[in-house]
């Protein structure tokens, strides 16, 4: 899956002016100051490279890891957004997010959230031992992995469902946006809510392989990566 993703960020790279990462690039990410994640050595690599080649590279924090900081930004040269943005693709106003937190319902996740991006809970996570805090936190972020087939697929659709009614009400009551593009529920959408204007969520690339297109004068398109090569769809 590395190798794949390594070669569509090179494809990206020779097409596209921007980049745009939708969060959970990584299971867990936490900077300890001198200390990062081992295990990304590649990706980290390829991002400082197509930087360095002119292209701009936008990387939005989602639930696995949103705690980036100045080694990402300072040093692999990405924009960090640590939540929802607003910003101009392809001539396009958009509205860029990961999606965790957003919508109606999941309340319990909603206040655990906001513990956990807190100042006292970044401060005392970084007293964590590395090895420590690493293991600890890429427990807590593989728990969905071990719940039954059928009750992620029903988790995955109900949080699709909710995350597009917000991304509609946001188009249908700011006529000044063009795109609402979303993450999180690992699931490709692209719906024209009004002419011209799309709910968009570019899905995961562990089981779709998908990403976005966005061009000036032409329609979003949602392709997958398939052997090397886009693949519409």
């Amino acid at each position: 899956m590395e190798g794949a993703f390594l070669r569509w960020l090179e494809f990206a790279a020779e097409h596209a002016g921007t980049i745009v990462l939708n969060g959970d690039l990584f299971d867990f990410w936490f900077e300890w100051g001198a200390v990062i994640p081992r295990g990304h050595a590649r990706v980290l690599g390829a991002l400082r490279g197509i930087v360095d080649r002119g292209v701009s590279v936008h990387l939005f924090g989602g639930n696995h890891d949103w705690w980036g900081g100045s080694f990402l930004t300072d040093e692999i040269g990405v924009t960090l957004h640590p939540g929802a943005a607003r910003m101009e693709l392809a001539g396009r106003s958009a509205l860029v997010a990961h999606g965790d937190g957003l919508g109606r319902g999941d309340l319990g996740y909603r206040v655990l959230r906001g513990i956990l991006r807190s100042r006292p809970a970044r401060w005392g996570f970084r007293w964590i031992h590395p090895d420590l805090g690493t293991k600890l936190a890429r427990a807590v972020s593989r728990t969905d992995i071990r719940e039954p087939a059928g009750g992620r697929a029903d988790g995955q659709r109900l949080r699709s469902e909710q995350l597009e009614r917000w991304a509609r009400d946001r188009l249908l009551e700011d006529e000044g946006l063009d795109m609402v593009l979303l993450g999180h529920t690992h699931l490709p959408r692209m719906v024209e809510v009004a002419p011209g204007r799309f709910y968009l969520n570019s899905g995961d690339w562990l089981t779709h392989a998908s990403y976005l297109v966005i061009e000036t004068g032409s329609a979003p398109r949602l392709e997958r990566w398939n052997s090397g090569l886009p693949k519409e769809g």
